[in-house]
């Protein structure tokens, strides 16, 4: 492998329906080698489906690129065991990296305050999608495929300043953030063969972004965020992926770092 490629690789990407997974499967595709495959997996079945028909005609797809599309929650047992299933369908021996991109992630309700959070089935059900098969998933994905000459594993996770600094009424977005970021940075410990990446990608111009300009309860946090609109200052999709596929790309990165867009 050489860093102008990730190799013949399986990828498997999480959360890839819409937003910053979307963008970061069209532009995985174009950063791995004939033969490889994509493994995209997501709640919204027709989304992915259009990602896929986009994916088969570039050129990519038209090289030989396989895409696979999981319809799944994975806050459910079966929903993560089918991710699992299809990446191990996908895969193929003479594949020589495996790459996980924990991408999926929810915002929770942010019209609330950490006091108010008083039903513990509403913290479950988001700690189950969020936090409980982020881990699961990723213990999976090793077990599944375990470390072997010629065989290169990558994991990442999607993370968010929230993951370091603590945001009035995001109460559970910072804490299943914070959760994932300590997670890897541990497993980075325990695996050193590994390699493990926490990346922040930035404020970008997603359905979750809208959701917390129109939603969040803390007014300062309403009108930061709207400012952030408004002044221009939301990082693209794109560019933030470019970013960190230049970092996959030189695998230079301490294991188990958080590394902000900004920094890049």
């Amino acid at each position: 492998m050489s860093s102008a490629d990730l190799g013949r690789a399986l990828c498997i990407i999480t959360g890839a329906s819409r937003g910053f997974g979307r963008t970061v499967a069209l532009q995985m595709s174009r950063s791995v080698k004939s033969g490889s495959a994509l493994v995209l997996a997501a709640r919204s079945g027709d989304e992915l489906r259009a990602l896929q028909v986009e994916l088969s005609g570039s050129e990519a797809g038209r090289a030989g690129l396989k895409t696979v599309c999981v319809v799944a929650d994975l806050s459910q047992k079966e929903g993560l065991e089918s991710v699992v299933k299809a990446a191990a369908e996908a895969f193929s021996e003479d594949m020589e990296h495996i790459i996980l991109i924990n991408n999926a992630a929810s915002l929770g309700d942010v019209s609330r305050f950490a006091k108010d959070f008083t039903n513990m089935a509403d913290v479950d059900s988001y700690l189950s999608f969020n936090v409980s098969s982020f881990l699961c998933l990723t213990a999976s994905i090793l077990q599944r495929f375990p470390q072997r000459p010629g065989l290169k594993r990558t994991v990442v996770n999607v993370s968010s300043a929230c993951a370091l600094q603590p945001f009035s009424s995001w109460v559970l977005y910072c804490s299943g953030k914070a959760a994932r970021h300590m997670m890897f940075r541990v497993l980075a410990q325990e695996e050193p063969d590994l390699r493990v990446l926490n990346y922040s990608p930035g404020p970008m111009a997603t359905a979750m972004l809208e959701e917390g300009r129109s939603r969040t309860g803390d007014s300062g946090l309403k009108k930061l965020i709207s400012d952030l609109y408004s002044d221009g200052k939301l990082v693209a999709c794109e560019d933030s992926c470019a970013k960190m596929m230049k970092l996959l790309l030189e695998d230079k990165f301490k294991s188990g770092d958080h590394i902000d867009v900004f920094d890049v």
